[in-house]
C-alpha cells in the first residue's frame, strides 16, 4: 500500500517543511506519468521545465485562493483504465449518440462511435503542435505535457460543417487510493468549418463518492472563420480533484463560444486561457460554478487580444451553499495593437449559506487607446421580496427558492446543446444548493 507524504512523514525521525512535502508530491505524480509514442522530446523538455517549478501555495497570488495543502495528504496510484460498459452507461447522453470515450485518458473504441461525418476525425496518439499555446511556467499543465499517455486528436476539415455534436467523455475511475489520470486533448478546425463539442469529465457508474485525480490539459486551435461551441463539463466525484486547462488560440473572422460548468469534485480548478492571433475574431465564455458543503470551485481565465477589431462577452456565474466557496479571477489584456476592442466581462454570484464564500477578481488591462470595455462583479443572497412573491402566488417557501435558484443557474444551463445532460446537471444544481444549511455545531 502507498503512504501519503504525511505518513512518510511521520514515519521518519526529522520532519521536513511544507516545500519539501509539495516537492515530494511532485516526484510522486511525475513519477506515476506515462509515455506518448513520438513525444519523447517535447516530455523530456516537459520533464526538464519541471525542475524550476514547485506545486503553488497560497502565497502565489493566482493560487492564492486555491490551497492545494490536501496533496500531501494523499497516496496516488497510476489509474487503472478499465471500464466495463454497464458502468459507462449511465453517463452516455442518448440525444448526442456520436462519441468518443476515453477512461483514465486511454481511449476505448469500443464504447466510442465506429462511424464518423465526413470532415471529421479522431485520431490517437502525438501531434507536433499539441504544447503551442500553453504557459511554460504553468506547473500543472506542464506535468501534463510530461506524462500523458495518449492524446484525443479531433481535427475538423477546411470547409466541413458538422451537424451532429460530439460527446467527448473523459472517465475516471476511483480505487482504494487517489487514481491519477492526465487526459490530453487537440481540437483542430480548418478555415471556414463548424464543430458543437460536448467535453464531459465523470465518474465511472456516475459515483458521486468517487475519490481520484484529474489533471487535464485541452487545446483548441481554430482557423480562419472557423466556429466551435465547446461545453466543457466537470461533473466529477465528491471527493476527486480535478486541475484543468483549456487554452484556445484564434485566427481572423473565427467564433468560440465555450461554456464551462462545475458541479462537482472536492476540490476544482480550471485555468481558461483564449488568444485572438486575428483580427475581427469573437470569443464568448460563459461559466457556472457551484460549491456545497466544504467544496472549494476556482476558474481563472485569461482573454488576450493580439490583434485589432476583436470582441469578447464574458458572463461567469457562482453559487455557494453550506461552507463552499467558490472564487473566479478574469482577466483581460488589451494591447497597444489592439484597437477598436470590444470586451465585456461580468461575474454574478449567488450566495446560500452565511459560511459560504465567494471571491470575484475581474480584471482589465489596457494599452490601446480606442476601445470599448467594461467588467464588473455582484455578490447577492435569494431576494426575501421575490421569494414572498412566488409565495403569494401559491408556492411554498421550499419551491420559491427551487425557482428562483433554478432560474439563475438556468441562464448558463440552457446554452448547452444536450437536453439530457441540461436536466442532469439541473437536478445536481437542485439537489447541492437547496441542502439545508448545517448548525453552527456541526
Amino acid at each position: 500500500m502507498t503512504l501519503s507524504v504525511l505518513e512518510q512523514v511521520n514515519s521518519d525521525a526529522a520532519p521536513i517543511s511544507a516545500v519539501e512535502q509539495r516537492q515530494t508530491v511532485l516526484q510522486q505524480l511525475l513519477d506515476l506519468g506515462q509515455s506518448a509514442a513520438g513525444a519523447e522530446s517535447l516530455q523530456a523538455q516537459a520533464r526538464d521545465r519541471l525542475t524550476d517549478l514547485a506545486i503553488p501555495s497560497t502565497k502565489v497570488e493566482d493560487w492564492r485562493f486555491t490551497d492545494l495543502s490536501l496533496l500531501p495528504k494523499r497516496s496516488f496510484v497510476a489509474a487503472p483504465a478499465q471500464a466495463k460498459a454497464e458502468f459507462v452507461e449511465p453517463l452516455l447522453l442518448a440525444d448526442v449518440p456520436l462519441r468518443a470515450v476515453f477512461v483514465d485518458g486511454q481511449f476505448r473504441a469500443d464504447l466510442s462511435s465506429a462511424d464518423w461525418p465526413e470532415g471529421l476525425s479522431l485520431t490517437v496518439g502525438f501531434d507536433a503542435a499539441i504544447a503551442q499555446n500553453l504557459l511554460a511556467d504553468d506547473l500543472f499543465a506542464t506535468l501534463n505535457t510530461a506524462g500523458f499517455g495518449q492524446a484525443a486528436v479531433i481535427r475538423v476539415a477546411a470547409g466541413a460543417a458538422i451537424a451532429q455534436p460530439l460527446h467527448l467523455l473523459w472517465i475516471s475511475s476511483s480505487t482504494s487510493e487517489t487514481a491519477f489520470s492526465q487526459p490530453r486533448a487537440l481540437i483542430e478546425l480548418g478555415a471556414n468549418s463548424a464543430l458543437t463539442l460536448i467535453e464531459d469529465f465523470a465518474p465511472l457508474g456516475n459515483d458521486c463518492t468517487a475519490d481520484y485525480f484529474v489533471n487535464a490539459v485541452t487545446e483548441i486551435q481554430l482557423g480562419a472563420n472557423a466556429q466551435l461551441k465547446h461545453s466543457r463539463v466537470q461533473r466529477d466525484g465528491d471527493r476527486a480533484i480535478h486541475i484543468g486547462t483549456t487554452a484556445v488560440r484564434q485566427e481572423r473572422d473565427s467564433r468560440y463560444h465555450g461554456i464551462a460548468v462545475s458541479t462537482g469534485a472536492h476540490l476544482s480548478r480550471h485555468n481558461y486561457l483564449a488568444a485572438q492571433d486575428g483580427s475581427q475574431a469573437e470569443t464568448i465564455l460563459d461559466g457556472l460554478s457551484l460549491a456545497d458543503g466544504d467544496r472549494l470551485v476556482d476558474t481563472h481565465s485569461g482573454m488576450f487580444f493580439n490583434q485589432p477589431h476583436g470582441r469578447s462577452q464574458q458572463l461567469h456565474k457562482c453559487i455557494a451553499s453550506d461552507r463552499g466557496r467558490a472564487v473566479f479571477s478574469g482577466r483581460v489584456v488589451v494591447p497597444q495593437i489592439a484597437q477598436q476592442t470590444d470586451a465585456a466581462q461580468l461575474s454574478r454570484n449567488l450566495l446560500l449559506s452565511s459560511r459560504a464564500r465567494i471571491d470575484a477578481k475581474p480584471q482589465l488591462e489596457i494599452v490601446a487607446d480606442d476601445v470599448k470595455c467594461s467588467h464588473g462583479a455582484t455578490v447577492s443572497q435569494l431576494s426575501e421580496d421575490e421569494i414572498f412573491y412566488l409565495q403569494s402566488r401559491g408556492l411554498n417557501q421550499a419551491e420559491a427558492t427551487h425557482l428562483l435558484i433554478e432560474a439563475f443557474a438556468g441562464e448558463i444551463l440552457q446554452k448547452l446543446p444536450s437536453a439530457q445532460l441540461r436536466e442532469a446537471l439541473s437536478r445536481c444544481v437542485s439537489c447541492r444548493a437547496e441542502r439545508p444549511e448545517p448548525s453552527p455545531a456541526s
